[in-house]
């Protein structure tokens, strides 16, 4: 079975006001004078493990029509990079700044109400080796301009450093097991590692050592017949499994 990794990636442009005029307290009016929602702010997030990349989503903006020359920027965290702007539909041009400090989006077309609309922007964001899984790393923002540079919405982007998926090496799949078999494989260190079978009930745990090794014996003998283990490891709130293995305890 496939690895599992639970790297959830969840973004939204909430709806924003264009050009501001003067109001009751809780709205704007675009250019027509037509009222816009105002005080929801342009929002993504991600969970991304240390070294690798993920993606950043940001769409669904509802407010006033944005022609030629507006732009969507990403600010990224403190920690990362942006490595990649993958969208690529007819209208829009992404671009990565110098270094990977911020990449943004611009609109080509014509002014119309679907232009930013109805569309989600991905953001490619490597996060540092040595970042700390758990971690929520700081500075990611996000603001969508017009043409002119007047801001139309901010806000932020909420980027946690997940945790390395651990491995499942022992016991050795396909051979027959006695009751205790010893559980071992990999994992970040300091992580706490969970045994547990195919009916999710815990087998044993351990906490993986600084070189990232880790092991257990099962306090309970396993019932004879196949089954199945997974591996989980958690470490400051955030959690991966390691890939399914079949096993066969002798009767």
């Amino acid at each position: 079975m496939s690895r599992t990794r639970k790297t959830t990636i969840l973004a939204a442009l909430a709806a924003a006001g264009a050009l501001f005029a003067a109001g009751p307290p809780g709205t704007a009016r675009a250019a027509g004078g037509s009222p816009d929602p105002v005080g929801h702010e342009l929002w993504a997030s991600a969970t991304i493990e240390p070294g690798r990349a993920g993606i950043v989503q940001a769409g669904g903006y509802e407010g006033a029509p944005l022609g030629a020359g507006s732009v969507l920027t990403l600010t990224a965290p403190a920690g990362t990079r942006v490595t990649g702007v993958p969208f690529a539909a007819s209208g829009f041009r992404g671009s990565v700044a110098a270094g990977g400090h911020s990449a943004s989006y611009a609109f080509q077309g014509t002014a119309a109400a679907g232009a930013w609309h109805g569309r989600t922007f991905p953001f490619v964001l490597t996060v540092s080796p040595d970042a700390e899984p758990g971690t929520r790393l700081p500075d990611c923002t996000l603001d969508l301009r017009d043409a002119k540079g007047t801001v139309h919405q901010r806000g932020g982007c909420a980027v946690t450093v997940g945790l390395p998926a651990p491995t499942l090496s022992r016991p050795d799949s396909g051979v027959a097991l006695g009751g205790s078999p010893e559980t071992s494989g990999t994992a970040y260190p300091g992580a706490q590692v969970t045994v547990v079978d195919a009916l999710e009930q815990e087998v044993c745990s351990a906490t993986a050592a600084p070189d990232g090794t880790w092991s257990c014996v099962p306090g309970v003998a396993l019932a004879a017949g196949p089954g199945r283990l997974q591996a989980t490891a958690t470490l400051n709130g955030v959690s991966a499994t390691s890939e399914q293995i079949d096993i066969t305890v002798a009767g």
